[in-house]
């Protein structure tokens, strides 16, 4: 019986993923090796829904759920390195992320005008040798993500939710995008920020640049 429970509990877990997708610079060796600061930005989060979930928020609601849901990622990002710095032994330092929000809040930057910055501007800003962020597209909101109660709103849909997601390393001086990592999965995955930066991060560990194990 105990089996049987087990099973059950972990397929409520599984979710199905497409292989993920790595771009890497010319100048990825280079830039790298002078890395010794990294900051994590908040992530860039985009929820598409379908016509009929559509007309039960408003944009405002939605848009505010996208801007929680973007730092819950980022604040979850900066704990998975924290708690593995040991295992990856990382060749760079992650800025503390309050410390992150709190530059940018002084420098007037907002969530919704992060996307449009210099890359370079952002790393002289934050005094850092390279910006990493996470953007992800996703078809429902995520709950921990949400100022009002999802589950209110849309009812009871279950937890499957199709995410696109990548992480983003632009180099501090140049600005260019050094290496990108894309990675799509759905299912019960995507019903939390926690899930999802666990699942993303198993894997582009394997491939990330900064670990050295």
């Amino acid at each position: 019986m105990k089996k049987i429970i087990t099973l059950s509990l972990l397929a409520g877990f599984v979710f199905a993923s497409c292989g993920p997708k790595i771009y890497k610079s010319s100048e990825f060796d280079s830039a790298l090796a002078k890395h010794k600061t990294v900051a994590i930005l908040p992530a860039d989060v985009t929820t598409k829904l379908r016509p009929n979930e559509a007309k039960k928020i408003t944009a405002e609601q939605l848009a505010d759920i996208n801007q929680r849901t973007g730092y819950d990622i980022q604040d979850k990002m900066y704990s998975w390195f924290l708690r593995r710095a040991e295992k990856y032994a990382y060749t760079v330092t992650f800025q503390d992320v309050t410390r992150t929000n709190a530059l940018l809040k002084q420098a007037g930057i907002t969530y919704e005008t992060l996307a449009s910055k210099d890359r370079t501007e952002l790393a002289q800003l934050l005094g850092v040798d390279a910006v990493l962020q996470n953007r992800s597209s996703m078809d429902k909101p995520m709950s921990e993500g949400a100022a009002i109660a999802v589950g209110v709103i849309f009812g009871a849909w279950g937890n499957t939710n199709s995410v696109q997601t990548t992480i983003n390393i632009h180099d501090g001086k140049s600005g260019n995008l050094l290496w990108k990592y894309d990675y799509q999965a759905s299912g019960s995955v995507g019903s939390s920020t926690d899930r999802l930066v666990n699942a993303l991060m198993r894997n582009a560990s394997k491939k990330f640049p900064y670990s050295v194990k």
